[in-house]
């Protein structure tokens, strides 16, 4: 499925092709902070399914898998749109949900992170792990 996307102030735009089927929300300590909410909600896409128009910054972090991932931001909003391992290419790109244009027609089928899931807002019907799927 292609779609398309953008941050808030519409500086960073891009679109993707991605596997709906492959909607994943996620309960880690990361997410949590990153978006002040509990969970976030992540689509994956090979990098070179990705094209971007304007230049995104990113910050270097290290995730509660130990990996390091790059963090994508809009530098003038704020918005977060993607994360990556170090190695661009070596892994899927986690698209946030939030900046895709056609979200409403991307559900969730997976669930990650669970263990530090806030309880009251987690997916009884959906397939879980206690960390990384």
């Amino acid at each position: 499925m292609k779609v398309h996307g953008q941050c808030h102030c519409g500086r960073i735009r891009y679109e993707a092709d991605i596997n709906p089927d492959v909607v994943t929300v996620c309960h880690c300590e990361d997410c949590q902070r990153l978006t002040g909410s509990p969970y976030r909600v992540t689509v994956t896409a090979r990098r070179s399914d990705i094209r971007i128009e304007g230049e995104p910054k990113a910050y270097r972090r290290q995730a509660d898998s130990g990996r390091i991932r790059l963090m994508y931001f809009c530098p003038e909003c704020g918005s977060h749109l993607f994360a990556s391992d170090e190695d661009e290419h070596a892994r899927p790109w986690g698209i946030r949900w939030g900046s895709i244009n056609e979200r409403m027609q991307l559900v969730p089928t997976r669930q990650i992170w669970c263990r530090s899931a806030a309880e009251w807002a987690a997916f009884p019907d959906l397939p879980a792990t206690e960390m990384q799927g």
